[in-house]
């Protein structure tokens, strides 16, 4: 995930269990080229799992030249061998994920509606700031609701990248993307699709342009 502004582009969040044949999903969901980015986000699996997915993830995302990105532990990000770490406000500090992580990884910090909250972590090293949740999602519960016009005002104020997150379609992303934002992160509305991973990214990239 690069500083520079360029082109909005996909940032895939994985299911919260990876099925079996996963790799293959990812590898079909990566080739048309749309997405930049891959998290890892198992909620409530332990370590040990969350490093055999990590094996299994991590050279699909490296023969795509995509960044491998954990969630929420920088230390387990550091284990698992990934390209960098999302914190949640809850996850430690970006001081300390750097202590951690060293530089050369990539730090992102969630910071759901708050300009504050993203001016703190620009300011501390992150790498980029997410907001959302822009529309209700089941993947994530949150009461968080941004306004599009946040992803203006942080594009036209800073070169960080940011991250629009939460219930993100097709249908509904092209005034994220008009807004301001350098990545989507999505999730259910391509692993969901009702033709294969692949194809959700395809009619993602029809509002990409």
């Amino acid at each position: 995930m690069s500083a520079a502004r360029a082109a909005c582009s996909l940032y895939l969040i994985s299911p919260p269990v990876l099925g079996e044949g996963f790799a293959a999903a990812l590898a079909a969901a990566l080739e048309p080229g749309i997405a930049t980015a891959f998290q890892l986000r198992l909620k409530g699996a332990d370590d040990d799992a969350v490093l055999r997915a990590a094996d299994i993830v991590r050279p699909v995302c490296a023969a795509a030249d995509i960044s491998f990105i954990l969630n929420d532990r920088a230390d387990l990000a550091l284990r698992a061998g990934a390209d960098g770490v999302h914190l949640g406000q809850e996850d430690g500090s970006v001081a300390q994920a750097r202590t951690i992580l060293g530089v050369g990884r990539e730090i992102g910090v969630t910071c759901h509606a708050s300009r504050h909250l993203a001016l703190e972590a620009g300011e501390a090293g992150a790498d980029y700031v997410a907001f959302g949740s822009f529309f209700a999602s089941d993947t994530k519960a949150s009461e968080h609701r941004p306004e599009p016009e946040i992803l203006t005002w942080w594009s036209q104020l800073m070169v960080l990248p940011c991250v629009a997150i939460g219930g993100i379609t097709p249908a509904n992303a092209a005034p994220l993307v008009a807004a301001g934002a350098d990545f989507l992160a999505v999730s259910a509305a391509v692993w969901a699709h009702p033709d294969g991973a692949a194809a959700g990214v395809r009619a993602f990239g029809r509002v990409l342009g």
